[in-house]
């Protein structure tokens, strides 16, 4: 396993963490502590998970992948592991009203959930404590671009941030980030940890992979300047950068087959065009598809880990093994041929 510095911290990261928005769903609890274990074995020190999780959404099976997590930590030897989880944004009451009876990001909510949280990870502390989306109308989960509209729900980022470092001084939190962010909201967290000598976000945990490089655009400058590591989720989009779901295949037990609806924009013709470009690409160097998309997440330098989710042990271990393999600059140029021709198919 290579390791990366987490941002601006002391912390040293594994270049694949393991994302855990399948236990609870996909995965039971003996599922969920085989991977763990198993991603262990191969170096993995970065767990990543949330309170809302697993995904998608339930009231039934709401904060099941903590809990999953907490049962195999407490048999571990907690310091080798960074643990990483997030408190989620305001939503509307339809979707997620059963977290504390309709979310917001106020510094009571956001006490109620890292509590929760601990309790759920038993554990005394989170290494990084993440804010799942924010709390302004923004442009995140799919929007591509700012639409102009109303806050319905606008909790300061400067109250926001000023709630984590009470948390951070009580011991409780290690190091801050965020989630879905914007280059504004970023800037904004970062002039207001500046002005009021609060503690600096180390992470931002954005969407990136074949199919998404709007980081690229916005983002990546504040990454290099600034010292804030992208963790990349969705670095298989879904698993369909795999290319196991072309030609109309839906595979048992497949993110894509069970929740297609929850993963469309990983199903849209532009994406399936794209996907098969990739696919051909990998095929003609003889790479793994999935090892390839990984690969290219893995060698980009703003990024400090790459989150992956898998659904069986085969899969885990062979995103575990992605690490160790380097695009040469023909594979490179020609993944970067695709791009220019249909550029960012599922922001």
């Amino acid at each position: 396993m290579k390791y990366n510095p987490l941002g601006n911290t002391n912390l040293q990261i594994s270049a694949i963490g393991l994302g855990t928005m399948t236990y609870g769903e996909q995965n039971n609890q003996q599922q969920a502590h085989d991977q763990l274990s198993l991603a262990t074995e191969y170096g993995v020190n970065f767990i990543d998970t949330a309170e809302l999780y697993p995904a998608p959404a339930s009231e039934k099976t709401a904060t099941l992948s903590e809990q999953y997590i907490g049962n195999w930590l407490k048999h571990q030897d907690r310091e080798k592991f960074v643990i990483a989880t997030k408190v989620v944004g305001p939503a509307p009451k339809k979707w997620i009203g059963y977290i504390r009876n309709g979310p917001k990001l106020e510094p009571a909510q956001i006490e109620i959930a890292l509590n929760d949280s601990l309790r759920r990870l038993q554990t005394d502390y989170i290494d990084l404590y993440q804010i799942h989306w924010p709390s302004r109308n923004t442009n995140y989960f799919g929007k591509l671009g700012y639409e102009y509209g109303k806050d319905k729900h606008n909790h300061p980022i400067e109250e926001t941030l000023e709630t984590l470092a009470r948390l951070v001084d009580a011991g409780k939190i290690k190091h801050i980030g965020v989630s879905n962010e914007t280059p504004w909201g970023l800037h904004q967290y970062l002039q207001c940890a500046e002005t009021l000598k609060l503690p600096v976000v180390a992470s931002i945990q954005n969407p990136y992979c074949l199919l998404n490089r709007t980081f690229e655009i916005g983002l990546a400058e504040f990454s290099h300047r600034s010292n804030i590591s992208l963790l990349a989720y969705s670095p298989l989009a879904g698993g369909s950068l795999s290319g196991k779901y072309l030609n109309n295949k839906q595979p048992e037990n497949a993110r894509l087959t069970l929740h297609k609806n929850y993963f469309y924009r990983y199903t849209t013709e532009r994406a399936i065009t794209a996907i098969e470009k990739y696919v051909e690409i990998a095929n003609q160097y003889n790479i793994n598809p999935a090892s390839m998309a990984l690969a290219f997440v893995n060698r980009q330098p703003f990024v400090a880990s790459s989150i992956i989710g898998a659904t069986t042990l085969d899969q885990l271990k062979e995103n575990c093994q992605s690490i160790d393999i380097t695009l040469n600059d023909e594979i490179a140029a020609a993944i970067q041929k695709v791009h220019d021709a249909n550029p960012n198919p599922c922001p």
